[in-house]
C-alpha cells in the first residue's frame, strides 16, 4: 500500500508551506497533492511557490497533482480552475466542475471531496479519465469495499483517508470571519491564526467540531492505524495523510513503517498521543457506528 499526502487544508504562512513541502520531498511517502483546496483567497500569498514545490517533489521521485477548489463559484475561481493543468503535473479534482476545464482524454485523479458513493459513479469518472480515486472519508468499510473491487477491476486506484481532521463540509460562507465579526470579502484571512483549525465546542462545552475558514472538518483526528492489515486485504491501492502543524514527516514515516510491519497494530496512535497530547483520535467511519468513534479506547479497555 502507497502513501499519499492531501493537500494542505489549512492557511499557513508562506515560508512554513515551503518548509512543510520540502520536508515532505524527504519522507517516505509516494504521492503529494498541493495547491489551494479550501479558500481561493488564500493562494495569491503561496502561489508562486508551487512550481519550486512541484519541482522539488519531482526530483525526490514523488507523483504530484495539484487540486483544485472544493467549492468553485467565483469568475477568478473559474479562471484558476482553468490554468491548473498548465502546472504540468496531474489534476486532482475536488469540485466536478472541474472537469469542464479538462479536455477529455487527459487523466486526473478525484479528491475526497466528490461523493463517490456508488459503483455507478465510480464507473463514470473511470470512463472520463479517472486514474485514483480518494473516496468520501464518511464511508464505512461495506462500500469501500465494493468500490475497492470495481477499482481494481477497471484500473482505478482506490484512496482511503487515514489520517487527519476530516474534511466534513465546505459553505459558501466563511465561518472564521463571521466569528470575528468580518464578511468574507473584509474577512482580513483570520483563519492564519488557526494552523490546525478552531475547535468548536457545543453549547454545553463537549468538543464537536473545527472550523477552517469555509471549511468544517471533525474535532478528532482520524487515524486507521487499526484497519491497516484490513485495508490491505480490501487491496486499497493508498492511504491517505492530511498535512497538520508539528513533525508531519514523523507521522508519515510512522504510518510507513506500520503499513510495512515494522511496527505494530497501536504503534501509531501511541506515538500521535505523545506527538501532540490531549489529540482525540477516530476512526469510527471506518469500523464504528458513528465517526468520532475511536476502537483504541476498547483496546485500552
Amino acid at each position: 500500500m502507497e502513501l499519499s499526502v492531501g493537500a494542505n487544508q489549512f492557511f499557513w504562512k508562506p515560508e512554513e508551506w515551503s518548509v512543510s513541502y520540502n520536508a515532505l520531498a524527504a519522507a517516505p511517502v509516494d504521492r503529494v497533492v498541493l495547491g489551494e483546496l479550501v479558500c481561493s483567497k488564500r493562494l495569491p500569498f503561496y502561489q508562486d511557490r508551487i512550481p519550486a514545490a512541484i519541482e522539488t517533489l519531482l526530483n525526490a521521485g514523488k507523483d504530484v497533482a495539484v487540486t483544485s477548489l472544493a467549492l468553485i463559484t467565483l469568475k477568478r475561481e473559474r479562471k484558476l480552475s482553468a490554468e491548473l493543468i498548465e502546472a504540468g503535473v496531474e489534476v486532482e479534482v475536488n469540485d466536478l466542475s472541474m472537469l469542464a476545464y479538462l479536455p477529455v482524454g487527459v487523466p486526473f485523479s478525484v479528491g475526497p471531496l466528490v461523493n463517490v458513493y456508488n459503483e455507478g459513479t465510480l464507473k463514470w469518472l473511470a470512463e472520463r479519465g479517472a486514474t485514483s480515486i480518494c473516496l468520501p472519508p464518511e464511508l464505512p468499510l461495506d462500500p469501500v469495499r465494493m468500490l475497492a473491487q470495481l477499482g481494481r477491476e477497471l484500473g482505478v486506484a482506490i484512496e482511503v483517508w487515514g489520517h487527519g481532521r476530516l474534511p466534513l463540509a465546505i459553505s459558501g460562507r466563511c465561518y472564521h470571519a463571521r466569528l470575528h465579526g468580518r464578511t468574507k470579502d473584509n474577512c482580513q484571512f483570520a483563519c492564519e491564526d488557526d494552523p490546525d483549525g478552531l475547535d468548536v465546542s457545543t453549547l454545553e462545552g463537549q468538543d464537536f467540531l473545527a472550523m477552517n475558514g469555509v471549511q468544517t472538518l471533525s474535532d478528532s483526528f482520524a487515524c486507521a492505524d487499526h484497519q491497516i492489515e484490513l485495508l490491505k486485504e480490501l487491496g486499497i491501492a493508498r492511504l491517505r495523510l492530511s498535512p497538520h502543524t508539528g513533525d508531519f514527516a514523523a507521522v508519515c514515516g510512522l504510518y510507513r513503517d506500520r503499513i510495512d510491519g515494522k511496527i505494530a497494530r497501536g504503534a501509531v496512535a501511541e506515538a500521535l498521543e505523545v506527538m501532540q497530547p490531549g489529540i482525540r483520535l477516530s476512526d469510527g467511519f471506518l469500523t464504528g457506528a458513528s465517526g468520532a468513534e475511536w476502537s483504541g479506547a476498547m483496546v485500552k479497555a
